[in-house]
């Protein structure tokens, strides 16, 4: 009796033979060498940013950490040579923060220069990316470098400026309200105005950021949308409030958010202008904070550092809640 032999379509000989692999499966075999490509890929990856990891580490990460641990203890100078040897207070600096009538003076101070400031330097920098945008169409360029240079001017230029500007008997701002029959403030050195004027100062300095910012939000609202709106009968002011504004609400979102948060971190403006005063009327969280590390009291100091987190983390939040329900 003869036997058969079938011949596949591989041509492999074989009674009942097939292509496919044991148990059916037909994956391609493993190859050892892309496995050892993609570990000198990791490992390469890994190598180039092991000095950024080391620089976080060293420079951010434990910091923090430290910092953190520091708030819960009663350091001052005198234990930088001993840290094991301090004692865990645990919420006495928090309470102790609390307590303190000038550090809720800062509070009540620094609440009030961002309620004020931002919306100020949001309205100006707003008004400055229209400008650009509709209104000047010559040296637009010029502008444009105009308005953002107070930005990357160093504080203690424009303090001497702003100096000038707000001195009570030959300042420029009194001088400008006297030829209108205005007797101008003492803006430095009355308590009731000296924020004021350094909301002024910070407004200026600072708008030309958020500008750049609408500027490019303006910039990408699709111009057929105010086309269509003007051949409906619509004018310039209804095609910005209807148009412009709920398409620009994300740019409104980001620039709220990081002007409030540099604005509740304010420091340079009361350091350079008045040193806090007249009678605290201008200190802010930061700097109190900051005298506190001067004076030593470095426990105290951290925990006023992790309040000023705390609510600047709270102030985001709500913010995003309120602007971005509707993006």
């Amino acid at each position: 009796m003869s036997s058969t032999t079938e011949v596949t379509p591989s041509g492999a000989t074989g009674r009942g033979s097939s292509p496919r692999g044991k148990g059916g499966d037909t994956r391609p075999a493993s190859n050892p060498g892309a496995g050892a490509s993609r570990r000198r890929q990791g490992l390469a990856a890994w190598t180039l940013a092991l000095p950024f990891c080391l620089l976080f580490l060293v420079f951010t990460a434990w910091p923090v950490i430290q910092s953190l641990f520091m708030s819960f203890t009663d350091t001052r100078s005198r234990d930088l040579r001993t840290p094991f040897a301090v004692d865990i207070v645990g919420l006495d600096n928090f309470t102790k923060a609390f307590s303190d009538p000038i550090f809720r003076k800062s509070m009540l101070n620094t609440a009030y220069f961002v309620v004020v400031g931002v919306p100020l330097t949001m309205a100006m920098a707003l008004a400055a990316a229209v400008a650009l945008d509709k209104g000047i169409t010559k040296l637009r360029g010029l502008f444009r470098l105009g308005f953002y240079t107070p930005v990357i001017t160093s504080i203690v230029a424009v303090a001497v400026v702003w100096r000038f500007l707000l001195e009570r008997d030959y300042g420029l701002i009194n001088t400008v309200l006297g030829w209108v029959g205005i007797d101008g403030p003492n803006w430095l050195g009355d308590p009731n105005w000296a924020m004021p004027g350094l909301i002024l100062m910070a407004s200026w300095r600072n708008f030309g950021t958020g500008m750049i910012i609408f500027l490019a939000g303006l910039q990408a609202v699709p111009w057929m949308l105010h086309e269509a709106a003007a051949i409906d009968g619509a004018g310039a002011w209804q095609r910005f409030r209807h148009i412009t504004l709920p398409l620009l609400r994300p740019t409104l979102l980001f620039v709220s958010v990081t002007t409030a948060i540099g604005y509740l971190q304010f420091f340079e403006e009361p350091f350079v202008m008045t040193n806090g005063g007249p009678l605290n009327s201008t200190i802010s969280m930061s700097m109190y904070t900051y005298k506190q590390f001067g004076f030593g009291n470095y426990g105290l100091a951290s925990a006023m550092s992790y309040i000023i987190f705390v609510i600047v983390a709270i102030v985001t939040a709500i913010q995003f809640r309120l602007l971005r329900e509707n993006t």
